[in-house]
Parts: structure tokens; C-alpha cells; sequence
């Protein structure tokens, strides 16, 4: 891939989601990732559904366009290849368990000392300091340590999990910021550094209006269903066929709202006169709104509201999303390939540069060491 880190390479010592999301997002930048993995085994993910021929689905659609070479760094011939690569790199990104590289003697002090300019990137559950950080975690167990689970779902509903890996994501992707920080100080300084991530770190950071009302009004959140906790009407709201999305987020465009429903009563109520009187009184403003929604379709209201401009939108399936045409027109769905199972259709990147072209083919889908050759070659 062309883009605003090519020439740079990336050491890559991930696995299963956190480091493979991170490294995926710096390869479509254009760095190119060299992926370090277990000998026979691979990355864990490899043995991850769904599967498509046998090959998986899951570990396909996070390593594209990465080069393969497995690599046992117990071992001192691995070893010896392992640092003619790292030797020439200018990022490594690891998310084992903090101090694993370190008995591996691949621990940051040791690695600064002989490489001075690489940017060195660790994720993890739990940071490289504090009293978990020798505790193993997955997605689900910082969604729920991260106050994340406590405010999804309806309201009295069991503990819900959000429907994607958030917490491995949003580490991944505060780590692919860190270092391009890092990369920037170093055009500066001539340095590299340690970047240390935290998946549980990372869930707090993203809590925004709840952690907000916590440390500001001491309020413990709860599950609210779709509903925003401080802007009004913002939520589903049900129609004569499903749901949709209105989201009237300042007075003006709630007048428009209630224009277009043919409740402008409702603009002088003292129950709804400002944002925050709607909130209180947000049971209320629902049943007067599905009143008016339920003799009409999700597409029609959405069609009247899209020419006035109000926020709206319905609530898709996958199928529904990913065939959106305002998702193609965006190139979000691109395609890679792999050698078993040809043409392979994955997520796209979000971020469109002018100076760049957001190409639609992504590079190849690596087998387990299938480099080796060429790597081997190069770095000899």
C-alpha cells in the first residue's frame, strides 16, 4: 500500500485482535509489517472462525497485506534472524503478557540499548504497571472492569457485552496513535520509544458522558436502552414497520421535528422547552413521537426528515449496512487475496488522505511462514 508511512518497517509480535488491529491499520497506511509467528501454530487466530475453505475468516480480515515468517525466540538460530530483522525496523508492536519478551531478553530496556531509534509499542489487558498487570484479560473482561457493560442494554437487563471487540479495538487503535506520536517525536529528537497501552486504560477513556457525570455530579450511570442520558429526543423510536434513529440534538432542529410531525404544541410545553426539560421529561416527548411515527414507515419518515435535514437514520442488519451505497461510494469494503481461497472481501480503512489513493485491492492474505524465502534472503 502507497501512503504516509511507506519505507517504514514494522516488527510485528501480535496476536488475535489488540496488535493485529494496530499493525493492519499501519500497513494500510503503507508501513510494511513483517508478522513474527509461532512456529507450527501461528497466531492464535488462524484457528478462529468462521472459516471459509478451511482457512479463517477472522485472522484474514485483520492481516492483510502482512508478510509471514515464523519464528521460535527460544530459539538462537530464530533468534539471530529474529534481530537482523528488528535490527532494520523502525516499530515493533507486541501484546504478550507484560514481561514475556523481557525473559525472551526482548524487553524494552534491553532493545533501546542496541536499537536507540525504534518505536517500541506494547498492548495489553492491563498496562505494564499497577496491580493487574501480570492478570491475562480479554475483550469482555475490560468491558465489564471498564464500567463499559454497566451502561449498555436496557434498563434492568442482564450485563451485555457491545457487539463488537471494543475493548481490544479501541487499545488497538490508541496504540497505531502513540506511535505515530512517537514517529513525529522522532523526526525531532532522533529517538525512539516505549509506548505502554492498556486495554482497561483505553475503556476508561472512551466512557466520555458517563465518566463525565461520575467525577462531576458523583452519579453512577445506568443502562439507558438507546437513549442519550443528556440530549433529548436522541434515541429509536418505534414506526409503523421497525425503528428509527432521530437524533434532534439542539432546540432548532427539535422545532423542525415537531414542524414535521405536526406537534408544534409541544415547542412551547414547559416539559420541552429546553434540552434539559426534555430529558426530564423524555417518557413523556416518546409516546407524544411514536404516536405521531407509528402510522407511517421507517423509509418514509426517514425520506421527509432527510430533506429537512433533521438527524435520523434506520437501524440496519450487517447485510444492510455493508451493502449501504453510502458505504461503497466511501470504498469501505475492499478486497484482498489469498492463495487458497482467492478474492476475499474485508473491511476498509476510514481514514481518506488527498494525498493518497484509497485503493480498493489491499495486499495478500499471508500463510504461516509463507516469506520465510524472501525474508530469509533479505535480512541474511
Amino acid at each position: 500500500m502507497d501512503g504516509p508511512l511507506k519505507n517504514l518497517l514494522v516488527v510485528d509480535l501480535t496476536r488475535v485482535l489488540v496488535g493485529p488491529y494496530c499493525t493492519m491499520i499501519l500497513s494500510d497506511l503503507g508501513a510494511r509489517v513483517i508478522k513474527i509467528e509461532a512456529p507450527e501454530t501461528g497466531d492464535d487466530s488462524r484457528k478462529f472462525g468462521p472459516f471459509v475453505k478451511d482457512q479463517s475468516a477472522y485472522f484474514m480480515s485483520l492481516n492483510r497485506g502482512k508478510e509471514s515468517i515464523a519464528l521460535n525466540l527460544k530459539n538462537e538460530e530464530d533468534k539471530k534472524i529474529f534481530e537482523k530483522i528488528l535490527s532494520r525496523a523502525d516499530i515493533l508492536v507486541e501484546n504478550f503478557k507484560p514481561g514475556t519478551l523481557e525473559k525472551w531478553g526482548y524487553g524494552w530496556k534491553d532493545v533501546c540499548k542496541k536499537y536507540p531509534k525504534l518505536i517500541y509499542a506494547s498492548a495489553s489487558g492491563f498496562g505494564q504497571t499497577g496491580p493487574l498487570k501480570d492478570l491475562p484479560a480479554y475483550d469482555m473482561v475490560v468491558q465489564g472492569m471498564g464500567g463499559l457493560m454497566s451502561v449498555t442494554g436496557q434498563p434492568n437487563s442482564e450485563p451485555t457485552r457491545v457487539g463488537t471487540s471494543i475493548g481490544d479495538i479501541t487499545a488497538g487503535l490508541f496504540t497505531a496513535i502513540g506511535i505515530n506520536a512517537a514517529l513525529y517525536d522522532r523526526e525531532k529528537t532522533g529517538k525512539g520509544m516505549f509506548i505502554d497501552v492498556s486495554m482497561l486504560d483505553s475503556q476508561i477513556a472512551i466512557l466520555e458522558n458517563a465518566i463525565a457525570r461520575y467525577l462531576s455530579k458523583n452519579e453512577i450511570p445506568k443502562p439507558m436502552g438507546s437513549r442519550h442520558p443528556s440530549i433529548a429526543p436522541f434515541e429509536a423510536f418505534k414506526t409503523k414497520d421497525s425503528y428509527i434513529i432521530i437524533a434532534a440534538g439542539n432546540d432548532k432542529l427539535f422545532e423542525k421535528l415537531c414542524e414535521h410531525l405536526n406537534i408544534t404544541e409541544c415547542v412551547s410545553d414547559d416539559r420541552f422547552k429546553t434540552n434539559s426539560m426534555r430529558c426530564e421529561n423524555m417518557d413523556d416527548l416518546k409516546k407524544i413521537i411514536e404516536d405521531k411515527l407509528i402510522v407511517n414507515n421507517t423509509d418514509d419518515w426517514i425520506k421527509g426528515m432527510e430533506k429537512l435535514k433533521i438527524p435520523c437514520g434506520p437501524i440496519y442488519n450487517i447485510k444492510q449496512a455493508v451493502e449501504n451505497p453510502q458505504i461503497e461510494a466511501r470504498n469501505m469494503i475492499v478486497k484482498s487475496y489469498h492463495k487458497i481461497i482467492g478474492e476475499f472481501k474485508l473491511a476498509g480503512n476510514p481514514i481518506k488522505m488527498s494525498s493518497y489513493k484509497d485503493e480498493n485491492k489491499r495486499g495478500d492474505i499471508p500463510d504461516l511462514d509463507e516469506h520465510r524465502d524472501k525474508i530469509l534472503k533479505e535480512f541474511s
